[in-house]
């Protein structure tokens, strides 16, 4: 982690003042502070970064916020929000010193307006419940990451997720109306509403992944779609990755946009069925999902072509779903892919980097030789139609060595994606994962314009500090920025 003036209570006697503060102004049952309990929050989903947090406190409404805020601005301890803990960056990780702050209890659905096609949510609500309440009208919210039946939207929000539909529907930025955020300061912004347009600064796009460093975000409105008519899902059955991702350019390049295409490698696939035996064919080196969804006529001819269009790729085997339960079985493959992968490997880390399409065949190929490289399997399974790559690292935490080796190929995976025109990020986040990383995609002035807009949200630097956005001082460390002591960004820089 950067070194940052972070861990403000240094002595027991403090720690106490502090806790009681907490207690004048939360219920004792909403604040965590025995180290056993406390051993649940020490990571997100990335297992790999820990540390436990001085306390975790569990607020029921906006008051206590406001409370806790100013409790912890007056200790200067840092706050990390927390939503359901399933990210995949080290966004809720804890740093030395601070208290998390959980929105689990956030968990209400405010509002669903068919009329307007929205729904207002607080922050701890499931992404899958907000289809479930909008379903009566024939709604649905589109982005549907693999956890979406326990990651919530404000982690969501957090980190701009995504899922198997995101290339026709867009990502999580592309499906918030309105959020309501309140600042270190106490001030309560509310940005948007249900309306495509609203007044003043379009501040949206900047707080949707944030991953928590402008904001504490208390709701949001959330925009609804209607479920298509229809709806099939086409499989093609490749012997190898290069052709697999030819059909993907091939089926964009006719004009066709599916509602998902993601593309799973045979190591992937061998895990999968170890679950879900006979759903695909098992020699296969690369499974493609193509599904298409609109009116009836629309869809059938859409299959057809899609077909035709693998099948010229070279596509061994073609599965082309029949009902709605069997097009949910064949997906249900794909959102397997993450835990299944958890029967052949003790442990993997899950990468997430975005190149253009045509650039897809290259990098398989590169990141087949990095894994030969370092002598780590690699499973590949990601969101082919919008070149969002989720490379899967296999190794063992408990080989001493082994994890340092896991981090410097997945450095190398990163830095072959900005190469090739991408970003080393698709809907992941930065967190603590990906610090290295920003110093390869982003210039000492593009970073010191990042920590301008986290400083004029958040001028002391407690929200969720010491993620995502690097000190220059850790850039030019890692080999990537050469500085100058006398430079002018320096001492402006570290004093944060």
């Amino acid at each position: 982690m950067d070194k940052q003036n972070n861990k403000r209570i240094r002595t027991r006697d403090e720690f106490s003042s502090f806790l009681e503060s907490l207690f004048s102004v939360v219920s004792a049952e909403n604040i965590i502070y025995d180290p056993e309990r406390l051993t649940a929050y020490e990571c997100d989903g990335l297992t790999a970064f820990r540390a436990t947090p001085l306390a975790v406190l569990l607020p029921r409404s906006v008051e206590e916020i406001l409370s806790i805020l100013a409790v912890c601005k007056r200790y200067k301890v840092p706050i990390v929000p927390r939503g359901a803990g399933t990210g995949l960056s080290g966004g809720a990780t804890p740093i030395e010193g601070a208290v998390v702050l959980s929105l689990a209890r956030f968990n209400r659905v405010l509002e669903i307006d068919p009329k307007n096609r929205t729904a207002r949510v607080e922050p701890g609500v499931t992404n899958i419940r907000v289809s479930q309440e909008a379903a009566p009208y024939g709604l649905y919210f589109s982005p549907d990451p693999s956890s979406q039946i326990a990651c919530t939207i404000g982690g969501n929000i957090a980190e701009n997720a995504g899922g198997i539909h995101c290339l026709k529907y867009g990502l999580t930025v592309n499906n918030v109306l309105g959020l309501k955020l309140i600042t270190l300061e106490g001030d309560i912004l509310t940005l948007g509403g249900k309306g495509a347009e609203s007044p003043g600064y379009d501040l949206l796009p900047l707080i949707v992944g944030s991953e928590g460093l402008l904001g504490i975000i208390v709701e949001a409105t959330l925009r609804l779609l209607p479920k298509p008519e229809c709806a099939q899902l086409v499989v093609g059955c490749f012997d190898d990755l290069a052709k697999a991702s030819q059909a993907v350019s091939l089926i964009l390049s006719f004009g066709i946009i599916p509602s998902g295409l993601e593309m799973m490698d045979k190591l992937v696939l061998d895990a999968v069925q170890a679950d879900m035996p006979r759903a695909l064919l098992n020699s296969a080196q690369a499974i493609l999902f193509c599904e298409v969804d609109g009116m009836q006529e629309e869809v059938e001819e859409q299959s057809i072509r899609v077909k035709e269009i693998m099948l010229k790729a070279g596509a061994k085997e073609i599965v082309v779903s029949k009902d709605d339960s069997e097009r949910m079985l064949l997906w249900k493959c794909r959102k397997s892919a993450f835990p299944a992968m958890g029967r052949i490997s003790p442990d993997y880390y899950c990468m997430d980097g975005t190149i253009p399409r045509k650039k897809l065949a290259y990098l398989l190929k590169k990141i087949d030789e990095l894994s030969a490289h370092y002598n780590l399997k690699v499973g590949n399974v990601f969101h082919a139609g919008d070149g969002n790559l989720h490379p899967l690292i296999l190794y063992d935490q408990s080989v001493p060595g082994e994890f340092e080796k896991v981090e410097k190929m997945g450095e190398k995976i990163l830095e072959l994606c900005v190469q090739v025109g991408g970003v080393i990020t698709g809907e992941h986040g930065v967190g603590l994962e990906k610090l290295n990383s920003m110093c390869i995609q982003f210039s000492s002035e593009e970073i010191e314009q990042f920590r301008r807009v986290k400083k004029a949200f958040d001028p002391y630097s407690l929200l969720n500090p010491a993620k995502t956005i690097p000190t220059l001082h850790r850039c030019a460390e890692f080999g990537k920025m050469h500085l100058h002591k006398d430079n002018d960004l320096w001492g402006g820089l570290e004093r944060f």
